[in-house]
């Protein structure tokens, strides 16, 4: 049994039976992803596409909290630049992943801490869980590719007042939406979506790429494309007065003032 670890830094990638687990470690900053966490996950799933001792890929964060999104100082420090800056690497490394990905989600799960499990394969939430979709509110389009799979998961009224809106919403309504397989008591998740992950990693690996594929593959072309549709959007948005106005009024701690833009 490998229990292997990696790093410690604040993604740790650890491995234990044929499972990689990339685990947020930044717990004093509510997990909130820098360039550098991106560019973490990405050679995470990277390492777990090339190695074939790994079968199954974990995210989790801990058990108060899963991630509070972007790092916003850090984010308006270092905005994704060219091609394939840390954060597109993650995302279409999710996107294209051919081992199935499991999730384990509790507290805060905001902006791409949603978006991301619409590319796991098995998402289990604790009670505690609350998930936002805050991009319109800071300026923003949404990203991962979640104007496509969400209305396709949950439709198109629930998934427009959820990106449109902005607001939170619990692990329940998450269940009802299809976002989560299971809501769990959030001390018991961590444990659990490792269980599951074990239990995926002992079947045949070629049988689970294979219904993963079929599952998978009839969207993944149109899912690449809106990625790289949304991210178009984005960089143009993330330096227009609106989303200027609503980093700003973040790091100001007050309320962001949009009447003043048509």
């Amino acid at each position: 049994m490998d229990t292997s670890v990696e790093n410690q830094t604040d993604i740790v990638v650890s491995r234990e039976d044929g499972v990689l687990t990339i685990a947020f470690n930044r717990v004093a900053k509510k997990n909130a992803i820098t360039v550098a966490m991106y560019q973490a996950m990405a050679d995470g799933l990277a390492e777990a596409a090339a190695d074939t001792s790994i079968r199954v890929v974990l995210i989790r964060g801990d058990a108060q909290i899963f991630s509070a999104g972007n790092d916003l100082a850090d984010f308006a420090r270092n905005p994704p630049r060219g091609d394939d800056p840390p954060v597109f690497q993650f995302l279409r490394g999710m996107a294209k992943a051919s081992k199935p990905i499991v999730a384990a989600v509790s507290g805060a799960a905001v902006g791409i801490g949603t978006t991301m499990l619409l590319h796991c394969d098995l998402v289990y939430a604790g009670a505690n869980a609350r998930f936002s979709l805050p991009f319109t509110q800071l300026g923003l389009c949404p990203e991962a590719a979640s104007s496509l799979l969400l209305p396709q998961l949950a439709g198109y009224q629930r998934a427009a007042e959820k990106l449109l809106l902005g607001e939170a919403f619990d692990a329940n309504e998450a269940l009802a939406m299809g976002l989560v397989s299971r809501v769990l008591p959030a001390e018991e998740v961590n444990a659990f979506a490792l269980a599951q992950a074990k239990k995926l990693a002992a079947l045949p690996s070629a049988s689970l790429r294979v219904t993963k594929a079929l599952m998978k593959d009839a969207n993944r072309s149109a899912v690449l494309a809106r990625m790289d549709e949304e991210g178009a959007q984005f960089g143009k948005m993330l330096g227009a007065p609106e989303a200027r106005e609503a980093f700003a009024a973040f790091m100001e701690k007050r309320a962001p003032n949009f009447a003043q833009f048509n």
